[in-house]
């Protein structure tokens, strides 16, 4: 059975400033639990809650769009993974956080690489995940230390390989940076640029990549040892 809630919060409670979120979880009273916690923060409200990700894939067919989707890897039916390809395809610019038991390596960076904007453990404390809603719509990407350690470990065995990815030396900063959590205001400040040119390069680094965000550029930067 798919059960699906949407917060009954009136609207004069929910402003268009608000941080829609929507949580992909099966497990019902850790659902329930985050998605009080959220509906307590300043300017979040949990717009959705679904124990599938197929509840959540039909929302978004019909033309219902979050900030932000925190979601679950281990699901019944589609898993998490395979639905962060699914909801790309629907709703590219979407923020989508897995908060997951798993942290072995074949997750986190199939995770990545299906485009995944962070990636948080369930022992993360509720302050940790309200930072990780914030950081991914302020353009970086969150990860709990011990996942973003295993990224790092990743990154460090990964075999370099000819770069063929035609990236120019400035790209190649823009994009270390990227893989480093920097958000676009800080990689312009750290090299000097303005916002307006850190998104030319992004652009121009997804398009060679053949990638559409963050995530999928820093899983390409590692699986081609361009890091």
């Amino acid at each position: 059975m798919n059960l699906e809630h949407n917060a009954d919060i009136p609207s004069a409670a929910t402003p268009e400033s608000n941080i829609r979120v929507w949580l992909i979880e099966d497990n019902d009273a850790y659902r329930r639990s985050l998605s009080r916690v959220i509906d307590l923060l300043d300017d979040c409200v949990c717009e959705y809650d679904f124990d599938s990700a197929e509840s959540a894939i039909r929302r978004f067919r019909e033309g219902r769009q979050p900030d932000v989707v925190l979601l679950d890897i281990g699901l019944p039916g589609i898993d998490g993974i395979t639905a962060i390809g699914q909801i790309r395809e629907i709703y590219p610019d979407c923020k989508l956080v897995i908060l997951t038991v798993f942290d072995d390596h074949d997750r986190i960076f199939g995770a990545v690489c299906a485009g995944a904007d962070g990636y948080l453990l369930k022992t993360s404390s509720n302050e940790d995940i309200e930072r990780a809603i914030r950081e991914v719509l302020a353009g970086g990407a969150s990860m709990t230390p011990q996942v973003a350690r295993k990224v790092l470990t990743l990154m460090n065995h990964s075999r370099p390989t000819v770069d063929d990815s035609g990236l120019s030396p400035r790209e190649m900063e823009v994009l270390s940076r990227l893989v480093e959590g920097m958000t676009k205001e800080e990689i312009g400040v750290a090299l000097g640029i303005s916002r307006h040119t850190v998104d030319k390069h992004v652009r121009a680094i997804y398009q060679k990549l053949h990638v559409n965000t963050r995530a999928g550029a820093t899983a390409a930067a590692i699986r081609r040892g361009l890091v």
